[in-house]
């Protein structure tokens, strides 16, 4: 049985509550060693643990935490053969490039993004009012963040490396980390990577702790504990609902990313100008990754007519003649099915694929639906749930103004897409479409598709509920992702010497700070 990480070392689980193995999701075998399923004495240790060097984190020179992160991420890139095989086999995406040169870097350069907003104090937006007397900016919680990593990204949001788990870290905050059971080996290889790095930058023991699986009531539970100060969530909006619950009874936030369909808009003059080229690239971003994106183009309104089905028509020979598409497990494809099933039911009708593989492991055919305007119109809530995988809705609609009301009769999605022609044709029906659309997601996209995420400070890898549980953070981007993690601390007529160090007169480090209204790097009284 695999140790787990709890106040700064490798142990056996104190509860033996059972314990599980990874799953090669091509064969459906068994691999690798076995993991814990902790029990209650585990995460009392590491709430404990956590807490009990909570004040001391708080209180660490920026400088220390920058070179942890720093650290950490030059010790990722040293073991990455090590760690991109592993992910390969626990989770069957491509070696090259996705994991080794696309999602191997994203999590690093993530992580050295984080360490130069903390030695920039970006993350911390000082602001002072001289005449009132006031300062004020964001600070460690003094409390623990328990961090769930989800099952499709085993680096870049992994609880032990991925963006709330840097997040956190910058904030000064420890991190209990619950690994996701798709990946544990993992998620094992980089604990020890960041519980080396933790003895290297001078951190507390405790900075770092890692827990591979829980039972799920154990796992409410552990989410109401009032000695957490946040939690980070990816995952599914089932589980991500009943850890809000949880969390809200208690009063702890939560910042969770839970479901997204993604409405494109494909408009007129667009499919007559690169008709082809669009359904090629759709069909790209739909199947990439074995479609298991949250950014995943799920619903697609088309227009009537015959641009519309020539689309149509090269779109599903695309998906027609696509193999079944390996998934990260067998419990995904199963709530795959369901989805496409409840699709179905809603009044969806199969233009290609809705199969599961006969063969081994965990796979499904790609899978393109269709339905009318008018029959979503009628049923929009069963017709724009979430199938996560390789499965898209085509949604025919009639004319501008039926688009529209098919924009505002979404939820609240992470991204929202319109394809319009370069021509100019296609702006009337824009601007009719687009402000309802901008209301209900993140980030608004045009002539490109969603599935990629850019690690910016422009970023808003967030949503409207329920694509998220607060539409005002994003998960990506540094600094804003790491206030997730912080709380607002403001001071009145408190003497300089006793002020934290970016609020106070004199500004040596040249960090940004808003004083009386003007952005400047000037020592309070001199000019910038």
């Amino acid at each position: 049985m695999e140790p787990i990480l709890i106040a700064g070392q490798w142990q056996r689980s104190h509860d033996e509550a059972g314990g599980f193995r990874a799953v090669d999701p091509t064969t459906g075998e068994a691999i690798g060693p076995q993991f814990p399923r902790s029990g209650p004495r585990d995460v009392e240790a590491a709430l404990r643990a956590a807490g009990a060097i909570a004040d001391e984190l708080a209180a660490t020179k920026p400088a220390r935490i920058a070179d942890f992160l720093e650290r950490y991420a030059a010790g990722i890139e040293s073991a990455a053969d090590e760690l991109a095989a592993t992910a390969h086999a626990e989770t069957a995406l491509p070696l090259a490039p996705r994991l080794s040169a696309v999602e191997l870097p994203r999590t690093t350069h993530q992580l050295r993004q984080a360490a130069a907003a903390v030695r920039a104090y970006a993350w911390t937006h000082p602001v002072i009012d001289t005449q009132a007397g006031l300062r004020a900016h964001y600070a460690p919680l003094h409390k623990p963040v328990l961090v769930f990593g989800p099952n499709n990204f085993p680096f870049a949001f992994n609880a032990v490396a991925g963006s709330d788990f840097a997040s956190a870290i910058a904030a000064r905050n420890p991190v209990i980390a619950k690994a996701h059971p798709s990946h544990p080996a993992t998620s094992r290889v980089l604990a020890r990577i960041a519980h080396e790095a933790v003895h290297a930058s001078g951190l507390p023991e405790a900075t770092v702790q890692l827990l591979y699986d829980l039972d799920p009531a154990l796992g409410l539970s552990l989410a109401g504990d009032r000695r957490l100060g946040a939690i980070g969530f990816t995952g599914s909006r089932g589980a991500g609902l009943a850890l809000k619950a949880a969390a809200d009874r208690a009063g702890i936030p939560i910042y969770a990313e839970m479901s997204s369909v993604n409405p494109v808009f494909l408009l007129p003059g667009a499919l007559r100008e690169r008709g082809d080229a669009l359904a090629q690239d759709f069909f790209a971003s739909c199947t990439m990754g074995s479609g298991q994106f949250c950014t995943n183009p799920g619903v697609v309104m088309l227009p009537e007519g015959a641009d519309g089905d020539a689309f149509a028509a090269a779109v599903a020979a695309r998906f027609a003649a696509t193999a079944p598409a390996v998934l990260f497990s067998h419990g995904v494809q199963q709530h795959l099915a369901q989805a496409v099933a409840r699709l179905r039911e809603a009044g969806a009708q199969v233009v290609a694929g809705a199969a599961q593989s006969q063969g081994p492991g965990a796979r499904y055919a790609p899978t393109l639906l269709s339905v009318s305007a008018q029959a979503f119109l009628a049923a929009p809530e069963a017709l724009q749930q979430e199938a996560f995988g390789p499965v898209s809705l085509l949604v025919r609609y009639r004319d501008a103004e039926q688009a529209a009301a098919l924009a505002r009769a979404f939820d609240g999605n992470l991204t929202g897409t319109l394809h319009s022609a370069a021509d100019g044709t296609d702006d009337a029906a824009y601007q009719r479409i687009a402000p309802a659309l901008r209301a209900r997601v993140g980030r608004l996209i045009d002539d490109k598709w969603p599935t990629g995420v850019a690690v910016s400070a422009a970023m808003q890898h967030g949503g409207p509920y329920p694509s998220t549980s607060h539409a005002g953070f994003t998960s990506v981007g540094m600094p804003a992702a790491i206030r997730r993690y912080a709380a607002l601390h403001s001071y009145d007529q408190v003497r300089d010497d006793r002020l934290p160090p970016e609020l106070r007169d004199a500004n040596p480090g040249g960090v940004q700070r808003c004083i009386d209204g003007s952005w400047t790097t000037a020592d309070i009284g001199r000019k910038a």
